[in-house]
């Protein structure tokens, strides 16, 4: 069992005077993430649910070590990211609309590349690019130039790279956002394979259905804080998760 553990994280951030007009802030520090902190498990899928700006992806950046909190910590099985980030680092993958490709390299190109980085031995190799190029229908096109390809498709090749050396705990940052119906739905199905794998799956969203769709549990963000966690039925309460969502934030934005 692998547990991945966010214990009351909190991160601030200093702001321009630009921004802080346009913001009508006083203030030269906001908070982005203030003591936030749930358990995901394997074979469970968790998702992060919340409207932009809520603090979702700076959360997630946190799992990923990209940025440090201010205050908490991140244990990945009991190992924090605080005391030994190293050791963790090939046990996790981390998936944000963020990441760019190499427009000018192939899906195999970036295949290669990616898998000397995790240093995958040449049969491990053959067996994971077969593996997720099918999964994705990656094969007609892994010798296309990424700028030529699709932007579904072009996500799915960043998924096959992240995931390439098989970790334990897998971090996704609006995975299907942009997709068409066709790329969302191999995505998804692809998330729920990985789940009966075993894996630990981290999911951020402001996808309603797709938490519906996928997720066990999940908790909802509302300025910086998780305001509600629970299973998706209990949190649904015989409602759509949308309507559920939309009362707990009219809630908390009149406090």
């Amino acid at each position: 069992m692998h547990t991945l553990e966010a214990k009351n994280l909190r991160k601030t951030f200093v702001i321009s005077e630009a921004q802080r007009r346009k913001l009508d802030l006083t203030e030269r520090k906001v908070t982005g993430v203030d003591d936030i902190s749930f358990t995901a498990r394997s074979g469970e899928i968790f998702g992060l649910l919340g409207p932009n700006g809520a603090g979702k992806t700076t959360t997630m950046r946190m799992l990923a070590t990209l940025i440090k909190p201010d205050k908490g910590d991140v244990l990945y099985d009991g190992i924090s990211i605080k005391e030994d980030p190293v050791k963790i680092k090939n046990r996790f993958a981390f998936l944000t609309t963020d990441l760019q490709l190499d427009k000018k390299a192939t899906a195999n190109d970036m295949f290669e590349y990616f898998a000397g980085l995790y240093h995958l031995p040449k049969e491990r190799y053959d067996e994971r690019k077969k593996e997720l190029f099918e999964a994705f229908g990656i094969g007609s096109y892994a010798g296309t130039k990424i700028s030529k390809l699709s932007q579904g498709m072009r996500q799915k090749v960043s998924i096959v790279i992240s995931v390439i050396h098989d970790p334990d705990f897998i971090i996704f940052d609006e995975p299907t956002n942009g997709l068409d119906i066709i790329a969302s739905r191999e995505v998804r199905e692809f998330i729920l394979r990985m789940k009966e794998e075993g894996k630990c799956i981290i999911l951020s969203t402001h996808l309603f259905d797709l938490v519906e769709k996928i997720c066990d549990r999940a908790a909802m963000i509302v300025q910086g804080s998780i305001v509600v966690e629970d299973t998706l039925p209990n949190l649904m309460n015989g409602r759509s998760l949308e309507d559920s969502f939309y009362d707990i934030y009219q809630k908390y934005q009149k406090q």
